[in-house]
Protein backbone atom coordinates (compact mmCIF):
# COMPACT_ATOMS: atom_id res chain seq x y z
CA UNK A 1 0.00 0.00 0.00
CA UNK A 2 1.18 3.52 -0.48
CA UNK A 3 -0.13 6.98 1.19
CA UNK A 4 -2.14 9.18 -1.47
CA UNK A 5 -0.22 12.41 -2.12
CA UNK A 6 -1.11 15.75 -1.65
CA UNK A 7 -2.32 15.88 2.08
CA UNK A 8 -1.06 17.77 5.09
CA UNK A 9 -1.18 16.56 8.49
CA UNK A 10 -2.04 19.58 10.97
CA UNK A 11 -2.43 19.41 15.06
CA UNK A 12 -5.84 20.67 15.91
CA UNK A 13 -6.29 20.26 19.89
CA UNK A 14 -5.13 16.81 20.98
CA UNK A 15 -5.55 15.06 17.60
CA UNK A 16 -4.29 15.52 14.55
CA UNK A 17 -6.49 16.12 11.01
CA UNK A 18 -5.35 15.31 7.28
CA UNK A 19 -6.08 18.06 5.45
CA UNK A 20 -6.05 18.08 0.78
CA UNK A 21 -3.43 20.53 -0.43
CA UNK A 22 -5.35 20.76 -3.18
CA UNK A 23 -9.54 20.67 -4.45
CA UNK A 24 -9.46 17.05 -5.88
CA UNK A 25 -8.31 15.51 -2.21
CA UNK A 26 -11.05 17.84 -0.50
CA UNK A 27 -14.37 15.91 0.79
CA UNK A 28 -16.18 18.31 3.07
CA UNK A 29 -18.26 15.71 3.71
CA UNK A 30 -15.99 13.86 5.78
CA UNK A 31 -13.00 15.17 7.73
CA UNK A 32 -9.89 12.93 8.73
CA UNK A 33 -9.12 12.96 12.04
CA UNK A 34 -5.97 11.10 14.14
CA UNK A 35 -4.56 10.32 17.40
CA UNK A 36 -1.05 11.03 17.89
CA UNK A 37 0.31 7.25 16.86
CA UNK A 38 -1.87 7.38 13.75
CA UNK A 39 -0.36 10.57 12.91
CA UNK A 40 3.30 9.49 14.07
CA UNK A 41 2.42 6.26 11.47
CA UNK A 42 1.30 8.64 8.51
CA UNK A 43 4.27 11.15 8.98
CA UNK A 44 6.62 7.76 8.44
CA UNK A 45 4.60 6.49 5.39
CA UNK A 46 3.82 9.63 3.50
CA UNK A 47 6.80 9.53 1.59
CA UNK A 48 5.29 7.13 -1.32
CA UNK A 49 6.97 4.03 -0.64
CA UNK A 50 4.77 0.63 0.14
CA UNK A 51 4.12 -0.28 3.71
CA UNK A 52 1.99 -2.75 5.03
CA UNK A 53 0.75 -3.87 8.74
CA UNK A 54 4.11 -5.24 9.50
CA UNK A 55 5.55 -2.09 8.50
CA UNK A 56 3.32 -0.37 10.65
CA UNK A 57 3.73 -2.62 13.62
CA UNK A 58 7.60 -2.15 13.37
CA UNK A 59 7.02 1.13 13.75
CA UNK A 60 4.71 1.36 16.52
CA UNK A 61 6.94 -0.78 18.84
CA UNK A 62 10.09 1.17 18.08
CA UNK A 63 8.07 4.40 19.14
CA UNK A 64 5.80 2.80 21.80
CA UNK A 65 5.92 0.47 24.91
CA UNK A 66 3.92 -1.71 22.87
CA UNK A 67 3.62 -5.69 22.53
CA UNK A 68 4.50 -6.76 18.73
CA UNK A 69 0.79 -8.68 18.60
CA UNK A 70 -0.81 -4.99 19.80
CA UNK A 71 1.01 -3.29 17.28
CA UNK A 72 0.03 -5.24 14.77
CA UNK A 73 -3.79 -5.35 15.72
CA UNK A 74 -3.85 -1.41 15.66
CA UNK A 75 -1.60 -1.17 12.45
CA UNK A 76 -4.57 -3.57 11.17
CA UNK A 77 -7.23 -1.15 11.97
CA UNK A 78 -5.46 1.83 11.02
CA UNK A 79 -5.02 0.44 7.33
CA UNK A 80 -8.51 -0.09 7.38
CA UNK A 81 -9.55 3.19 8.92
CA UNK A 82 -7.25 4.57 5.67
CA UNK A 83 -8.20 2.69 3.61
CA UNK A 84 -12.18 3.35 3.95
CA UNK A 85 -11.56 7.22 4.20
CA UNK A 86 -9.78 6.75 0.57
CA UNK A 87 -6.56 8.34 1.80
CA UNK A 88 -4.29 4.85 0.78
CA UNK A 89 -3.56 2.75 -2.44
Amino acid sequence: MKALQGFKLRPLGNEFILVGESIEQVNFNKMITMNESAAFLWQQIDNGEDFDAQTLAQLLTGEYEVSEQQALEDAAKTIESWRNAGIIV
